[in-house]
């Protein structure tokens, strides 16, 4: 699969799972209400009205919603024989077909950070020719990072990603890998990655020889396909769409990282927050239904429900 992953996606993963702390400590964090003492470090900023999306009355008036998806980004969204594909991609669909509108995927880039990404896709529109979209799928969720936004409105949780470590059944016919078995046997991760930092970091004692790094996890799941690897760490959904017959999956305690999963949802402008209420209505009628669990299966994906 060409093109890199989710890199604004990855960096708030990382930053939560990590810990504000970095990778030094972990101890219990005191409980407050949510932002409480917190003031938002994205201040709202004066833009043009067609820089900030559509209200619900006015999509629902032109029959479309634009929806952004990542590119190149595969299970969630991608292109196939130019046709949009994914579970974001269906997800963004069953949104439209319940606001009674037709879905316009719109496929972006990631950038260096979830900041960047939500600035040029979400409130404010990229500096050289760029504009916002009515709304932005697979948005980590977290609530102090939310905290830090106050013109962006985070919705329409649907699902959660694990991370989990794919294996040769061949190499470990009897004990599943942990990171500690990575001192002595190779694994791959996606460069720069969760894992990347955890094995690197967190995990001592991974040998720095053993651990192979590839431009994305599926291409890491070449290398396990492949040989070059014994086995992978990565997002469980990326495991489970590069995994074929002889790789099993699993999800061993990760020791030293503060969560080793994370919610998935949506964000669009605070100036629409009535769609933000017909968006999450939507999510939570097709997560009832059992409609966004059938679009995971469909794609081979193990699904969570998200704590809503």
């Amino acid at each position: 699969m060409p093109g890199a992953t989710a890199k604004g996606v990855r960096a708030i993963v990382t930053a939560t799972v990590l810990g504000a702390g970095g990778l030094a400590g972990f101890g219990a964090l005191p409980a407050f209400a949510a932002c409480e003492g917190l003031a938002p470090e994205q201040k709202m900023q004066n833009t043009f009205a067609q820089d900030i999306g559509r209200t619900l009355d006015r999509i629902r008036e032109d029959g479309w919603i634009e929806i952004a998806v990542y590119e190149d980004y595969a299970p969630w969204s991608w292109q196939e024989n130019g046709k949009a594909r994914g579970v974001d991609v269906e997800i963004a669909k069953l949104v439209a077909e319940t606001l009674g509108v037709k879905a316009t995927i719109r496929f972006v880039q990631a950038d260096e950070t979830l900041d960047a990404d939500l600035r040029n896709y979400v409130y404010k529109g990229a500096v050289v020719g760029g504009h916002v979209s009515d709304l932005f799928m697979h948005v980590p969720y977290d609530v102090d990072y939310a905290c830090r936004f106050d013109q962006v409105v985070f919705t329409g949780l649907y699902g959660e990603e694990h991370l989990a470590i794919a294996y040769s059944e061949a190499a470990y016919p009897e004990d599943k890998p942990t990171p500690a078995f990575f001192r002595f046997d190779t694994v791959g991760v996606e460069n720069d990655s969760i894992s990347d930092f955890y094995l690197g970091s967190v995990a001592h004692g991974a040998g720095a020889d053993k651990v192979h790094r590839y431009k994305t996890t599926l291409e890491a799941m070449e290398g396990l396909r492949t040989g070059e690897v014994m086995a992978v760490m990565g997002p469980r959904a990326e495991l489970e769409a590069g995994a074929t017959e002889g790789i099993g999956l699993h999800e061993p305690p990760l020791l030293g990282l503060q969560r080793s999963k994370w919610t998935l949802g949506l964000a669009l402008s605070f100036q629409h927050r009535p769609l933000g209420y017909a968006v999450d209505d939507a999510i939570a009628e097709a997560l009832a239904d059992g409609r966004i669990a059938a679009i995971f299966a469909e794609y081979g994906l193990s699904f969570t429900p998200p704590l809503r």
